[in-house]
């Protein structure tokens, strides 16, 4: 009885070897996962994803839509100044006001408002300037709070998502208790990671977009100040 035991026991064991030889000898090939952007949304939850894809879609919309306005604005007419330092060093007050009217810039409105003074005091016909360029600066810089609400809103909004997700995550721990698995942590998991990087993603480029909209503005004031310099010396030099 002891040997017949003694054999069993020895062809289990030999059975297991073969088993773990064979298991030993198979690679396990680990299968790779891809997911979609859609798929990726979904994991981050309608109510974070929605309002971020709304703020991409308006900081997009208003950077390019801004960028061209400013460019615009930038634009210079050819001997426009000098065109006008001609014209009304010949008295031709109407010749220059048609030219400004025809000239759909910035600068070209504002000194409309000055040559429609002239004849009056130069501190009135400066204010004046002053106070189109006022305005003038006022339509291109719309649209900018908005840039600068999402380049700060949207990673705020990613990192409320990050918390929700952890929140999620660790209630699933309280309720499964010890017997937790990872899988089931990982759907809280990826919803804190995939709305953070969505609001970066979201909101760095709003940031960039923000400031070189802010330099380009500058840079469109600069020359508004030189052309009305410009525009005032003509008016000063018959007098000299």
């Amino acid at each position: 009885m002891s040997l017949e035991l003694f054999a069993q026991i020895q062809d289990a064991t030999e059975a297991a070897r073969q088993v773990l030889e064979n298991t030993a000898a198979t690679p396990v090939v680990p299968q790779e996962t891809t997911l979609s952007v859609w798929e990726l949304i979904k994991m981050g939850g309608w109510y974070i994803m929605g309002p971020l894809g709304l703020m991409s879609l308006i900081a997009v919309y208003i950077i390019i839509e801004r960028m061209m306005a400013i460019n615009r604005a930038l634009r210079d007419e050819k001997d426009f100044m000098a065109k006008i330092r001609d014209y009304i060093r010949e008295g031709k007050i109407d010749s220059a006001k048609n030219l400004c009217q025809t000239t759909n810039t910035p600068v070209a409105r504002m000194l409309e408002k000055g040559i429609n003074r002239i004849g009056k005091p130069l501190k009135d016909i400066e204010v004046s300037i002053e106070n189109q360029g006022k305005l003038e600066v006022y339509r291109l810089e719309s649209g900018l709070p908005v840039i600068a609400t999402v380049s700060g809103a949207a990673p705020m909004l990613g990192f409320l998502g990050t918390v929700v997700g952890m929140v999620i995550t660790f209630h699933t721990m309280e309720v499964s208790g010890a017997g937790v698995e990872l899988s089931q942590l990982s759907g809280g998991m990826m919803q804190a990671m995939i709305t953070t990087v969505a609001g970066l993603i979201i909101g760095i480029p709003a940031y960039i977009g923000y400031n070189l909209l802010v330099a380009r503005v500058n840079k469109v004031v600069q020359k508004m100040e030189s052309r009305t310099i410009e525009f005032m010396e003509v008016l000063e030099s018959p007098a000299k």
